[in-house]
């Protein structure tokens, strides 16, 4: 290679060099203000994956939390500890206590808002309780580490959940750390003391930052007002009002189609946030065919309407937390407690509210519009596509308990037929009061009048 190619070639990378500069570095940006829970845990999922797609250099959370659940720090404290290709920094901006001290100790560089905090860590309840010692070592271990993986000093982030460190120059003995933005600056826990996150760019040398905020998507909020314990104890109160209806009124089909879209706007949601399990969706559904089998299939109430149950139940409130099968270490303390009062107090308020309107329900004109019940009445010239019989005041057996809707059969013939006693057992003899579309009504023949 001669001289005027090599200075051709020379030329030729420093303009290259210089385009690319000229470009600057690329950083995703991405806001964690709220709770550490699903949703942010989901919002940090989806940018790191974009930020790899982006081939970005640095991730940049702009955090400002007073904390959350453990498991859901402790995933994003993972992520961020994993090499992702790119530099992480936190912008503490104003508040990281507890889950949020965890958070930014995994970052490579912490940057804090001039009047900003960072610690008090230890394990609490939902009622701010301190919880017992397996909690609070299992706490400090993980801050320990994760200040180790960073170069950080441990005792100082052990001294985040206990205050029994003692750290004379930050703290009193026997009082939790919490770190003012100086105080972190000063021990060289944080990088800087900022005004704003622009100032970052220029103190770890990046050039023209090319910073990509992150967008979060409808579907995002969507999700996150579907998982709200609040909207989830009314979707529990539909798949339960659903499934009552449609149990009542044999054939109905609509009140089955509400309980179906309740159920997958309740489990979807959770599904996708890593909270349901398939295991938990199988356990409800079994339990809702045992509970369907206890009143159409198997005399009085047993052993199979009380799992039936427990399993809807169970499924319903598992699904609600984070869990590794019966092992629930790996949710906040209290939560468990919770999912199971918010479904059994859909469940309660349900049936109240079924007890007091069920019945002007089904026998309102909207709902008979619904389920083509004024549109189908023999007297107005609507037949099935085979002609019934005259069946009224025929006498016959119950082949299934009715509790309303059941089988009974007359003359050798199987019929679908509905209790206008609400209740009547399996081999009872029964007789025909009235006929509507492909339902008998029937009494017991022991009730019917001389």
């Amino acid at each position: 290679m001669n001289k005027t190619t090599k200075y051709i070639l020379g030329i030729l990378f420093i303009c290259l060099m210089s385009c690319i500069h000229s470009f600057g570095q690329s950083v995703y940006s991405v806001p964690i203000k709220e709770d550490i829970g699903p949703n942010a845990w989901r919002t940090m999922k989806n940018a790191i994956k974009q930020a790899k797609q982006n081939k970005s250099e640095y991730l940049l959370i702009d955090l400002n939390t007073y904390g959350g659940a453990l498991n859901f720090a402790d995933s994003i404290r993972s992520s961020l500890l994993n090499d992702n290709g790119f530099k992480t920094i936190v912008y503490v901006n104003n508040n990281a206590a507890s889950a949020g001290a965890l958070i930014s100790l995994a970052a490579d560089y912490i940057y804090m808002h001039s009047g900003a905090s960072l610690g008090a860590a230890s394990v609490v309840n939902q009622n701010g309780e301190i919880l017992p010692e397996k909690y609070q070592s299992y706490m400090r271990g993980l801050m320990r580490a994760t200040a180790e993986a960073k170069g950080r000093d441990a005792k100082v982030a052990e001294a985040f959940v206990d205050p029994a460190i003692s750290i004379p120059a930050l703290k009193e003995d026997g009082k939790l750390l919490t770190l003012t933005a100086a105080e972190a600056v000063k021990i060289g826990l944080a990088k800087k003391e900022i005004k704003n996150k622009a100032e970052i760019f220029p103190d770890l040398n990046i050039e023209k930052p090319s910073v990509t905020e992150h967008q979060i998507t409808w579907v995002d909020h969507l999700i996150a007002l579907l998982i709200n314990p609040l909207v989830s104890g009314f979707l529990i109160m539909g798949i339960i009002g659903g499934i009552y209806f449609e149990l009542q009124t044999p054939g109905i089909g609509f009140a089955l189609v509400v309980a179906l879209i309740c159920g997958a706007l309740f489990f979807a949601p959770l599904y996708l946030q890593g909270l349901a399990d398939n295991w938990e969706i199988a356990i409800f559904v079994l339990g809702v065919i045992l509970l369907v089998l206890e009143i159409f299939v198997i005399p009085g109430f047993g052993v199979a309407g009380i799992a039936g149950i427990i399993l809807v139940l169970c499924g319903l409130a598992f699904s609600m937390v984070a869990n590794d099968y019966f092992d629930f270490k790996l949710t906040q303390p209290g939560l468990l407690m919770n999912s199971f009062i918010i479904v059994i107090g859909a469940m309660i308020l349900t049936i109240v509210l079924m007890v007091i309107f069920g019945k002007n329900v089904l026998q309102s004109p909207t709902f008979k519009k619904l389920v083509l019940e004024d549109e189908q009445k023999a007297t107005e010239g609507y037949t099935s596509s085979v002609a019934k019989p005259n069946l009224i005041n025929k006498v016959g057996v119950t082949k299934t308990v009715l509790r309303p809707g059941g089988k009974i059969e007359i003359d050798n013939v199987w019929y679908d037929a509905v209790a206008l006693d609400s209740y009547i057992d399996v081999g009872e003899e029964v007789y025909v009061e009235k006929h509507e579309n492909y339902n008998l009504f029937v009494r017991k023949l022991s009730e019917r009048k001389a």
